[in-house]
Protein backbone atom coordinates (compact mmCIF):
# COMPACT_ATOMS: atom_id res chain seq x y z
CA UNK A 1 0.00 0.00 0.00
CA UNK A 2 1.38 3.35 -1.31
CA UNK A 3 0.59 6.38 1.03
CA UNK A 4 0.95 10.22 -0.26
CA UNK A 5 0.97 12.56 2.84
CA UNK A 6 -1.44 15.65 2.34
CA UNK A 7 -1.13 18.49 4.74
CA UNK A 8 -3.16 21.52 4.95
CA UNK A 9 -1.28 23.16 2.00
CA UNK A 10 -1.53 20.54 -0.15
CA UNK A 11 -5.60 19.94 0.26
CA UNK A 12 -5.69 23.59 -0.48
CA UNK A 13 -3.94 22.82 -4.03
CA UNK A 14 -5.90 20.03 -4.91
CA UNK A 15 -7.31 20.60 -8.76
CA UNK A 16 -8.75 18.95 -11.87
CA UNK A 17 -7.53 19.19 -14.80
CA UNK A 18 -8.50 17.79 -18.73
CA UNK A 19 -5.00 16.89 -20.41
CA UNK A 20 -5.03 15.94 -23.93
CA UNK A 21 -1.40 14.48 -23.33
CA UNK A 22 -3.05 11.64 -20.78
CA UNK A 23 -5.93 10.72 -23.93
CA UNK A 24 -2.89 10.72 -26.34
CA UNK A 25 -0.78 8.07 -23.74
CA UNK A 26 -3.55 5.96 -22.66
CA UNK A 27 -5.44 5.92 -25.96
CA UNK A 28 -2.39 4.76 -28.09
CA UNK A 29 -1.92 1.89 -25.39
CA UNK A 30 -4.98 0.61 -25.86
CA UNK A 31 -4.40 0.92 -29.70
CA UNK A 32 -1.32 -1.07 -29.16
CA UNK A 33 -2.74 -3.72 -27.20
CA UNK A 34 -3.83 -6.39 -29.84
CA UNK A 35 -7.61 -7.18 -28.40
CA UNK A 36 -10.54 -5.88 -28.93
CA UNK A 37 -11.62 -3.60 -25.98
CA UNK A 38 -15.91 -4.11 -25.65
CA UNK A 39 -16.20 -0.22 -24.72
CA UNK A 40 -13.93 1.09 -27.74
CA UNK A 41 -15.05 -1.11 -30.01
CA UNK A 42 -16.05 1.40 -32.47
CA UNK A 43 -13.09 3.86 -31.67
CA UNK A 44 -10.53 0.61 -32.21
CA UNK A 45 -11.91 -0.44 -35.74
CA UNK A 46 -12.00 3.23 -36.78
CA UNK A 47 -8.58 4.28 -35.93
CA UNK A 48 -6.39 0.83 -36.16
CA UNK A 49 -6.26 0.88 -40.09
CA UNK A 50 -5.48 4.77 -40.27
CA UNK A 51 -3.05 4.46 -37.69
CA UNK A 52 -1.42 1.44 -39.57
CA UNK A 53 -1.49 3.44 -42.30
CA UNK A 54 0.48 6.19 -41.10
CA UNK A 55 3.03 4.03 -39.63
CA UNK A 56 2.32 5.26 -36.34
CA UNK A 57 2.11 2.13 -35.00
CA UNK A 58 5.89 1.57 -35.51
CA UNK A 59 6.94 4.94 -35.02
CA UNK A 60 8.18 7.05 -32.05
CA UNK A 61 5.19 6.19 -29.69
CA UNK A 62 5.57 2.39 -30.13
CA UNK A 63 8.53 3.02 -28.61
CA UNK A 64 8.23 4.80 -25.43
CA UNK A 65 4.06 3.24 -24.56
CA UNK A 66 4.05 -0.20 -23.88
CA UNK A 67 0.30 -2.19 -24.76
CA UNK A 68 0.01 -3.06 -21.15
CA UNK A 69 0.26 -1.48 -18.22
CA UNK A 70 3.72 -0.89 -17.66
CA UNK A 71 5.63 2.32 -17.10
CA UNK A 72 5.70 4.77 -19.70
CA UNK A 73 7.83 7.77 -19.06
CA UNK A 74 7.01 10.42 -17.22
CA UNK A 75 7.83 13.36 -19.30
CA UNK A 76 4.68 12.47 -21.86
CA UNK A 77 2.72 13.69 -19.41
CA UNK A 78 3.60 16.99 -17.79
CA UNK A 79 2.11 18.89 -15.30
CA UNK A 80 -0.82 21.02 -16.67
CA UNK A 81 0.10 24.32 -15.93
CA UNK A 82 -4.01 25.19 -16.17
CA UNK A 83 -7.49 23.14 -15.91
CA UNK A 84 -8.12 22.80 -19.85
CA UNK A 85 -4.64 23.22 -21.49
CA UNK A 86 -4.37 22.84 -25.18
CA UNK A 87 -2.43 20.43 -26.81
CA UNK A 88 -0.05 22.64 -28.07
CA UNK A 89 0.68 23.94 -24.73
CA UNK A 90 1.54 20.68 -23.57
CA UNK A 91 3.47 19.79 -26.35
CA UNK A 92 4.89 22.94 -25.30
CA UNK A 93 6.13 21.95 -22.09
CA UNK A 94 7.07 18.17 -23.59
CA UNK A 95 9.60 19.41 -25.81
CA UNK A 96 11.25 21.87 -23.13
CA UNK A 97 11.83 18.92 -20.78
CA UNK A 98 14.90 18.77 -19.41
CA UNK A 99 17.41 16.25 -20.76
CA UNK A 100 18.93 14.79 -17.85
CA UNK A 101 14.57 14.40 -16.88
CA UNK A 102 14.16 12.73 -20.49
CA UNK A 103 17.82 10.69 -19.98
CA UNK A 104 16.57 9.18 -16.45
CA UNK A 105 12.72 8.53 -17.73
CA UNK A 106 14.25 6.28 -20.54
CA UNK A 107 16.50 4.40 -18.12
CA UNK A 108 13.63 3.39 -16.08
CA UNK A 109 11.94 2.31 -19.86
CA UNK A 110 14.76 0.36 -20.33
CA UNK A 111 14.65 -1.21 -16.87
CA UNK A 112 10.72 -2.38 -17.55
CA UNK A 113 11.30 -3.32 -21.31
CA UNK A 114 14.85 -4.01 -22.26
CA UNK A 115 16.59 -2.53 -25.07
CA UNK A 116 15.53 0.45 -26.17
CA UNK A 117 15.03 0.51 -30.51
CA UNK A 118 16.74 2.99 -32.32
CA UNK A 119 14.21 6.31 -31.80
CA UNK A 120 14.39 5.69 -27.95
CA UNK A 121 17.88 5.56 -28.62
CA UNK A 122 18.36 8.54 -30.56
CA UNK A 123 15.92 10.85 -27.80
CA UNK A 124 18.47 9.49 -25.22
CA UNK A 125 21.45 10.46 -26.90
CA UNK A 126 20.02 14.54 -27.63
CA UNK A 127 16.84 15.06 -26.34
CA UNK A 128 16.59 18.50 -27.29
CA UNK A 129 17.28 17.37 -31.37
CA UNK A 130 15.16 14.36 -30.74
CA UNK A 131 11.84 16.06 -28.50
CA UNK A 132 10.78 17.96 -31.64
CA UNK A 133 10.31 15.21 -33.82
CA UNK A 134 8.30 12.92 -31.30
CA UNK A 135 6.03 16.36 -30.73
CA UNK A 136 5.44 15.95 -34.79
CA UNK A 137 4.86 12.15 -34.49
CA UNK A 138 2.23 12.98 -31.54
CA UNK A 139 0.54 15.72 -33.80
CA UNK A 140 -0.17 13.64 -36.39
CA UNK A 141 -1.25 10.81 -34.06
CA UNK A 142 -4.01 13.70 -32.71
CA UNK A 143 -5.19 14.96 -35.89
CA UNK A 144 -5.63 11.09 -36.77
CA UNK A 145 -7.05 9.04 -33.58
CA UNK A 146 -8.23 12.27 -31.28
CA UNK A 147 -9.05 15.43 -33.17
CA UNK A 148 -11.89 14.06 -34.87
CA UNK A 149 -13.56 12.56 -31.72
CA UNK A 150 -12.50 15.44 -29.13
CA UNK A 151 -15.94 17.44 -28.77
CA UNK A 152 -16.99 13.72 -27.46
CA UNK A 153 -14.23 12.96 -25.39
CA UNK A 154 -14.00 16.63 -23.97
CA UNK A 155 -17.65 16.55 -23.47
CA UNK A 156 -16.74 13.15 -21.13
CA UNK A 157 -14.01 14.51 -19.48
CA UNK A 158 -15.82 17.86 -17.97
CA UNK A 159 -18.94 16.10 -17.58
CA UNK A 160 -16.75 14.07 -14.76
CA UNK A 161 -15.02 17.18 -13.86
CA UNK A 162 -18.10 19.14 -13.09
CA UNK A 163 -19.74 15.77 -10.99
CA UNK A 164 -16.67 15.41 -9.08
CA UNK A 165 -16.14 19.46 -8.33
CA UNK A 166 -19.76 19.67 -7.51
CA UNK A 167 -19.41 16.57 -5.07
CA UNK A 168 -16.47 18.53 -3.13
CA UNK A 169 -18.69 21.44 -2.51
CA UNK A 170 -21.34 19.65 -1.54
CA UNK A 171 -19.66 17.04 0.63
CA UNK A 172 -15.90 17.71 0.84
CA UNK A 173 -11.96 16.62 0.23
CA UNK A 174 -12.74 13.22 2.14
CA UNK A 175 -15.34 12.09 -0.07
CA UNK A 176 -14.31 13.08 -3.40
CA UNK A 177 -11.21 11.51 -3.00
CA UNK A 178 -12.93 8.45 -1.14
CA UNK A 179 -15.44 7.92 -4.21
CA UNK A 180 -12.73 8.82 -7.22
CA UNK A 181 -11.35 5.20 -7.51
CA UNK A 182 -11.84 1.59 -5.68
CA UNK A 183 -7.61 2.13 -5.67
CA UNK A 184 -8.10 5.32 -3.50
CA UNK A 185 -8.83 5.73 0.15
CA UNK A 186 -8.47 8.38 2.18
CA UNK A 187 -8.30 8.59 6.33
CA UNK A 188 -7.97 12.47 6.75
CA UNK A 189 -4.29 13.34 6.43
CA UNK A 190 -3.12 10.19 3.88
CA UNK A 191 -4.11 9.10 0.72
CA UNK A 192 -3.38 5.45 0.66
CA UNK A 193 -3.29 3.49 -2.72
CA UNK A 194 -3.19 0.25 -3.57
CA UNK A 195 0.16 -0.04 -5.72
CA UNK A 196 3.64 -0.45 -4.70
CA UNK A 197 5.02 1.96 -2.57
CA UNK A 198 7.75 2.93 -4.68
CA UNK A 199 5.31 4.84 -7.20
CA UNK A 200 5.12 7.55 -4.80
CA UNK A 201 8.77 7.63 -4.02
CA UNK A 202 10.30 11.44 -4.05
CA UNK A 203 6.98 13.43 -3.82
CA UNK A 204 7.68 16.75 -2.05
CA UNK A 205 4.84 17.97 0.46
CA UNK A 206 3.37 21.33 -0.69
CA UNK A 207 3.02 20.65 -4.38
CA UNK A 208 -0.62 19.71 -3.97
CA UNK A 209 -2.47 17.03 -6.05
CA UNK A 210 -3.79 16.64 -9.64
CA UNK A 211 -6.71 14.56 -11.01
CA UNK A 212 -6.69 13.75 -14.19
CA UNK A 213 -9.65 12.17 -15.77
CA UNK A 214 -9.54 9.85 -19.08
CA UNK A 215 -11.23 8.48 -21.54
CA UNK A 216 -9.77 5.52 -22.61
CA UNK A 217 -8.08 3.77 -19.18
CA UNK A 218 -8.48 0.56 -18.06
CA UNK A 219 -9.32 -0.02 -14.31
CA UNK A 220 -6.78 0.42 -12.99
CA UNK A 221 -4.66 3.85 -11.83
CA UNK A 222 -1.92 5.76 -13.41
CA UNK A 223 0.58 7.82 -11.09
CA UNK A 224 2.73 10.33 -11.92
CA UNK A 225 5.94 11.53 -9.57
CA UNK A 226 8.14 14.02 -10.93
CA UNK A 227 9.62 16.74 -8.86
CA UNK A 228 9.34 20.01 -8.88
CA UNK A 229 6.01 19.11 -10.23
CA UNK A 230 2.58 18.08 -8.20
CA UNK A 231 1.86 14.22 -7.96
CA UNK A 232 -0.63 13.29 -10.58
CA UNK A 233 -3.43 10.58 -10.46
CA UNK A 234 -5.21 9.88 -14.13
CA UNK A 235 -8.18 7.73 -13.51
CA UNK A 236 -11.21 6.32 -15.70
CA UNK A 237 -13.52 9.21 -16.13
CA UNK A 238 -17.26 8.61 -15.27
CA UNK A 239 -19.94 7.07 -17.96
CA UNK A 240 -17.16 6.02 -20.35
CA UNK A 241 -19.37 2.85 -21.57
CA UNK A 242 -21.65 5.40 -23.13
CA UNK A 243 -18.89 7.63 -25.11
CA UNK A 244 -19.50 6.13 -28.20
CA UNK A 245 -23.06 5.27 -28.37
CA UNK A 246 -24.83 6.51 -31.48
CA UNK A 247 -26.48 9.60 -31.27
CA UNK A 248 -29.97 8.71 -33.20
CA UNK A 249 -31.03 10.63 -35.47
CA UNK A 250 -31.53 14.50 -36.65
CA UNK A 251 -34.94 15.36 -36.21
CA UNK A 252 -37.20 17.20 -39.05
CA UNK A 253 -37.36 20.26 -37.28
CA UNK A 254 -33.56 20.33 -37.25
CA UNK A 255 -33.58 19.23 -41.16
CA UNK A 256 -36.35 22.30 -41.41
CA UNK A 257 -33.61 24.48 -40.50
CA UNK A 258 -30.31 23.32 -41.90
CA UNK A 259 -31.94 22.01 -44.77
CA UNK A 260 -32.53 17.97 -45.30
CA UNK A 261 -28.65 17.58 -46.90
CA UNK A 262 -26.79 19.14 -44.42
CA UNK A 263 -29.01 17.53 -41.61
CA UNK A 264 -28.81 14.52 -42.71
CA UNK A 265 -24.66 14.85 -43.25
CA UNK A 266 -24.36 16.23 -39.61
CA UNK A 267 -26.61 12.86 -38.64
CA UNK A 268 -24.02 10.49 -40.23
CA UNK A 269 -21.34 12.30 -38.37
CA UNK A 270 -21.79 10.30 -35.58
CA UNK A 271 -19.03 8.61 -36.94
CA UNK A 272 -16.58 10.82 -38.46
CA UNK A 273 -15.89 10.32 -42.22
CA UNK A 274 -14.77 10.93 -45.76
CA UNK A 275 -16.40 12.72 -48.32
CA UNK A 276 -17.03 9.24 -50.06
CA UNK A 277 -17.94 7.21 -47.53
CA UNK A 278 -20.54 10.31 -46.37
CA UNK A 279 -21.87 9.86 -50.49
CA UNK A 280 -21.85 6.34 -50.06
CA UNK A 281 -24.08 6.67 -46.99
CA UNK A 282 -26.49 9.19 -48.20
CA UNK A 283 -26.74 8.96 -51.44
CA UNK A 284 -26.00 11.87 -52.16
CA UNK A 285 -23.39 13.32 -55.26
CA UNK A 286 -19.87 13.50 -53.56
CA UNK A 287 -19.76 17.53 -55.19
CA UNK A 288 -23.03 17.69 -53.81
CA UNK A 289 -21.35 16.55 -49.91
CA UNK A 290 -18.31 18.52 -50.28
CA UNK A 291 -19.84 21.77 -51.34
CA UNK A 292 -22.33 21.16 -47.70
CA UNK A 293 -19.63 20.39 -46.04
CA UNK A 294 -17.70 23.21 -46.74
CA UNK A 295 -21.10 25.76 -45.85
CA UNK A 296 -21.23 23.28 -42.36
CA UNK A 297 -17.73 24.27 -41.68
CA UNK A 298 -17.63 27.11 -41.99
CA UNK A 299 -20.81 27.53 -40.01
CA UNK A 300 -18.87 26.35 -37.27
CA UNK A 301 -20.56 22.80 -37.54
CA UNK A 302 -17.92 20.86 -38.69
CA UNK A 303 -13.81 20.69 -38.59
CA UNK A 304 -11.69 18.74 -41.22
CA UNK A 305 -8.78 16.60 -40.28
CA UNK A 306 -6.16 15.30 -42.48
CA UNK A 307 -4.72 11.96 -42.04
CA UNK A 308 -2.63 10.88 -44.78
CA UNK A 309 -3.93 11.25 -48.10
CA UNK A 310 -7.62 11.21 -46.91
CA UNK A 311 -9.56 14.41 -45.31
CA UNK A 312 -11.95 13.60 -42.04
CA UNK A 313 -14.83 15.58 -41.41
CA UNK A 314 -16.04 15.24 -37.63
CA UNK A 315 -19.18 17.32 -35.98
CA UNK A 316 -17.99 19.91 -33.80
CA UNK A 317 -19.34 20.90 -29.69
CA UNK A 318 -22.05 23.70 -31.82
CA UNK A 319 -23.40 20.96 -34.10
CA UNK A 320 -23.52 18.12 -31.19
CA UNK A 321 -25.59 21.13 -29.41
CA UNK A 322 -27.97 21.83 -31.99
CA UNK A 323 -28.79 18.07 -32.88
CA UNK A 324 -29.57 17.47 -29.64
CA UNK A 325 -32.16 20.41 -29.43
CA UNK A 326 -33.62 19.16 -32.37
CA UNK A 327 -33.89 15.09 -30.78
Amino acid sequence: MAELALPAGDLARIRFAVSPMWQVVSSFRLLRAGTADRVHRRWLDQVRPRAAAAGLDRGWLAELIPPAGSYAPDFLTPAPATPAPTLEQELAALTAAPADRVRADLDHLRHHQGPPGPRARALHADPPAALPRLAQEIRAYWESALAPYWPRIRALLDADVFHRTRQLARHGTGRTLNTLHPQISWDGRTLHLARRARTLAGHTPGTGLLLVPTAFKGPGLSTRISPPDPPQLAYRARAVGDLWQPRGRTAAATAAVLGRARALLLAELDTPATTTELAHRTGLSPAHVSQNLTALRDAGFVTAHRTGRSVLYARTAVAEAVLDAGR
